[in-house]
């Protein structure tokens, strides 16, 4: 971790106080899990600069996985604990192809549960404590079916004694996505027996039609439904789209519809203070632009440049 301070006509009381915001916010970014898994995660995190980190277990779009291997996460610790990364506030997040909304297909239901609970248990081998989920979209069937089909499924494979617990994501409602509003949220929560938590998107929430630049009034509405101490994660992306849009397409931290202010105003809410906030921006020309998102956003200053940084660094 990196602090930049310019000490010269700055009052003191005030550094004090930036300082300590400053290293209360947690933020990371996505990054790889190669052939030495967690251990190059954290390689990647530290080479950002960021306090934590999400990944994926392997690819994605696939069921394809390799072994966890021991010998990588006791290095992995030794690092994190060097560059002061609490293992703790770090993020694993689920395949996309995992749907557990529609069981016309009951082998792929079935297949789906099986998968997720084999990704709570490799969140364990790794002690990582929280796998963001997809809920799943109920695609032929009725709505209410769905996620009554997710509260079983989630039901059938959690345990009580897990040390890692799913969250789910916020989703934007494109095509017949559940979870893109708060009732839908608050109703699988509410009826899920073991642990539970849910990951905010920002670029989600406002193509889903959530007002970001009115953010306390969500989370009064969060509070009530769901349980503000729920949120356990939140994914920072400004969007492509307008407000209502239902598209999910990200976009880099002030170039989008949602805008810098609001987005840091969403990363330093109080309420939100010990969430660990996760950037999964887009590459520019192949290059990951986390490292300077997350200095500017340090610093607080939009930097109108920052396309051109990434692209010439």
């Amino acid at each position: 971790m990196h602090v930049y301070i310019k000490i010269k006509g700055l009052n003191f009381d005030f550094f004090m106080l930036l300082l300590s915001w400053w290293l209360k916010m947690i933020i990371g970014s996505h990054v790889h899990f190669k052939n030495k898994q967690i251990l190059d995660s954290v390689k990647e995190a530290i080479l950002y600069n960021a306090d934590t980190f999400m990944f994926y277990t392997g690819a994605p779009q696939n069921t394809f996985r390799s072994a966890i291997k021991p010998e990588y996460l006791v290095e992995a610790k030794e690092l994190m604990i060097k560059n002061n990364i609490d293992i703790n506030n770090v993020i694993c997040h689920a395949p996309y192809i995992i749907n557990l909304a529609n069981n016309l297909d009951e082998h792929k239901y079935e297949f789906s549960k099986e998968f997720l609970r084999k990704e709570l248990d490799r969140c364990e081998e790794l002690e990582v404590k929280y796998l963001v989920l997809h809920p799943g979209s109920s695609v032929k069937i009725e709505r209410n079916v769905a996620i009554d089909n997710i509260v079983r499924a989630i039901n059938d494979i959690t345990k009580e004694e897990d040390k890692c617990i799913i969250l789910l994501e916020t989703m934007a409602g494109k095509g017949t996505e559940i979870g893109c509003n708060l009732d839908e949220i608050a109703y699988i929560v509410k009826n899920v027996k073991n642990k539970i938590g849910v990951c905010l998107d920002t670029c989600h929430l406002n193509d889903s039609g959530v007002n970001l630049k009115e953010f306390d009034t969500y989370l009064n509405e969060f509070d009530k439904k769901v349980g503000i101490d729920k949120i356990k994660c939140v994914h920072v992306n400004d969007s492509k789209n307008i407000l209502s849009s239902h598209k999910d397409r990200h976009e880099n931290i002030g170039f989008g519809t949602i805008g810098f202010d609001t987005l840091l105003n969403i990363i330093n809410n109080p309420r939100l203070e010990k969430v660990p906030k996760i950037l999964e921006t887009p590459y520019v020309m192949d290059k990951a632009p986390y490292k300077y998102e997350i200095e500017m956003i340090r610093k607080g200053e939009f930097n109108p440049n920052l396309i051109n940084d990434i692209i010439n660094n």
